[in-house]
């Protein structure tokens, strides 16, 4: 019993040994890996080596698999290069499980010891990943060892003779059983690696190690339609058709016995002959099949067809929960959506003009709808960064996740000040039945010229941190208070003329006004953030006093974070 505990607990350190190299090649490389992928996109043997060389480094068939869906669901990918991309995924997987086979024991203790002291004193840093990347390759090797020496006592056992001499009568469930490890495991080249283990210490015959080899590969392929079942049908055909070459590669099964005695007159031993066959298995399949990458994603496109999409509240387009493994996948997936409330925030700044100056009910409903959209994206990327751990974010990552949030925030605060001057404006005209004097309305339109574009150069600032931009934000926002405070003054004029309008008008103006002062300082907050990650010096307005920042934790009363 004892010695089954062992076996199981050193499969479960090879497990995580995996685990912790994916995620921390990601989390460190994630970016550049998934630029890679995307400068791929033009040719099918450039897509299909691209998806060998990231596997290779990531060692999962499966995070490639997460990068190419979120790549086509956001419409950047053609679905017949990103089936190539998984072609070569499963290639690349075959190569390090080759890599991984090797007599690396000397190595173990090195990259242990060296991953643990960059790990320990640089965590939050690109070196620490590293280092983290080099203790998971560390207990990959050292679980392959653990794995040979548990194997060796259970071999002698009668009872684990019986069991995998009645295995061995059923290629089949040898798939089966590959395929539900890669499952279980979440890792096909864990389930390789432990079958060539199990084969090179004699617990297992050869037959049944193919199949668990072919198995785990099928594994993998469901694995991957399993992590799309929730993405946009686009995605899901990229897994569809992953899976359907997985399982065109059981064509295979019916050779396995005549292969395995080819095989044996070759002279390797039982773990090389694994290895040598997963590798050829693969890449002989991979390259039969590559031609097809188009057939197959038009096969997809009709098995897995467009769904209707109705008319409702907004719904986020790119908050990918698979790339919360990555911070700064998961980062410029947040700015994505948070720059599409932007969008809508501008559209309901347009239609406002609309109807302050003539009678639209239509764009009045649109503001409304347009307020809700904001509401439930701003609820998606808040619960979205929610979930990113802050303790694992670098300090530049840590960074932007707070002015992700903050301009999330304001934005949000915006669509509800945009609403609410709507209400005023519809009070003014329908319930009083009166309206703004021509001079009125042609100040009211200049301050929302200069609003509409401060909140596109707050836009551009926040996406790009460009310093200049953020001065030149701070500049019309300063020409936008002087502006504000002359027209009030003009309005008072116009009081003093005993303009009958303006009398009748003169609240519901002056708080258009404020309203409009409160706007631009939620649209401008990206100039101090900007300046302050360049490390440049925050510069005050003249007449502004210092409280005009508005930082997430200084929000206005009563509006949760």
């Amino acid at each position: 019993m004892l010695t089954l505990l062992h076996l199981l607990s050193s499969i479960a350190l090879l497990v995580w040994g995996t685990h912790i190299v994916r995620t921390g090649i990601m989390r460190v490389y994630g970016s550049h890996l998934r630029r890679l992928l995307s400068h791929s996109m033009a040719h099918t043997p450039l897509a299909f080596g691209a998806g060998i060389g990231v596997t290779a480094l990531v060692q999962s068939s499966n995070a490639t698999a997460l990068l190419t869906f979120s790549f086509v669901a956001q419409g950047l990918m053609a679905l017949p290069t990103a089936l190539a991309i998984m072609l070569g995924a499963d290639v690349g997987t075959a190569l390090m499980a080759r890599v991984l086979t090797l007599d690396l024991s000397w190595l173990s203790p090195v990259l242990t010891l060296v991953g643990v002291s960059l790990f320990l004193s640089r965590k939050q840093s690109r070196v620490g990943q590293l280092g983290r990347v080099m203790i998971g390759l560390g207990l990959i090797i050292l679980a392959l060892q653990l794995i040979v020496a548990a194997a060796e006592p259970i071999t002698e056992a009668r009872g684990m003779q019986v069991l995998f001499a009645e295995l061995a009568g059923d290629t089949l469930l040898a798939v089966v059983v590959g395929a539900l490890f890669a499952l279980l495991s979440y890792s096909s080249l864990a389930a390789v690696l432990l079958t060539a283990t199990l084969a090179g210490a004699g617990l297992i015959g050869m037959p049944v190690a193919l199949g668990v080899v072919i198995g785990a590969n099928v594994g993998s392929g469901v694995l991957a339609w399993l992590n799309a079942s929730l993405q946009p049908p686009q995605a899901r055909r990229v897994a569809l058709g992953n899976l359907l070459y997985k399982l065109a590669g059981l064509a295979v099964v019916p050779f396995l016995d005549p292969l395995v005695g080819w095989m044996a007159t070759l002279g390797f031993s039982l773990q090389t002959q694994v290895i040598a066959f997963h590798l050829f298995y693969n890449t002989l399949r991979c390259l039969v099949l590559l031609p097809t990458v188009r057939p197959m994603a038009h096969l997809c496109e009709q098995l897995l067809p467009d769904r209707r999409i109705e008319q409702g509240i907004a719904q986020p387009r790119h908050l990918d929960p698979a790339a919360l493994e990555t911070p700064s996948l998961a980062l410029a997936n947040a700015v994505r959506e948070t720059l599409r409330i932007g969008d809508l925030v501008e559209s309901m700044l347009a239609r406002l003009l609309e109807v302050l100056q003539s009678e639209h009910p239509q764009a009045a409903e649109e503001i409304r709808r347009l307020d809700d959209d904001v509401d439930a994206l701003y609820s998606g990327v808040k619960l979205y960064l929610a979930r990113m751990p802050r303790e694992d974010l670098a300090d530049q990552e840590s960074r932007r996740w707070a002015e992700i949030i903050e301009l999330a925030i304001n934005l949000e605060h915006a669509g509800d000040i945009i609403e609410h001057m709507l209400g005023k404006v519809q009070t003014l005209k329908k319930t009083r039945r009166m309206s703004f004097s021509e001079s009125g309305l042609e100040e009211l339109g200049q301050l929302h010229a200069l609003l509409s574009a401060n909140l596109s150069l707050g836009l551009s600032v926040f996406l790009s941190g460009d310093p200049h931009s953020a001065r030149r934000l701070l500049r019309q926002k300063r020409d936008f208070r002087q502006r504000e405070r002359e027209l009030a003054h003009a309005h008072v004029h116009r009081l003093h003329q005993q303009v009958l309008e303006s009398i009748e008008t003169s609240a519901a103006h002056l708080e258009l006004i404020a309203d409009m002062k409160r706007l631009n300082s939620l649209f401008c907050s990206p100039a101090y953030a900007a300046l302050e990650g360049k490390g440049a010096t925050r510069e005050r307005l003249p007449s502004e006093p210092a409280t005009t920042l508005l930082p997430a934790e200084r929000h206005l009363p009563g509006r949760p974070v």
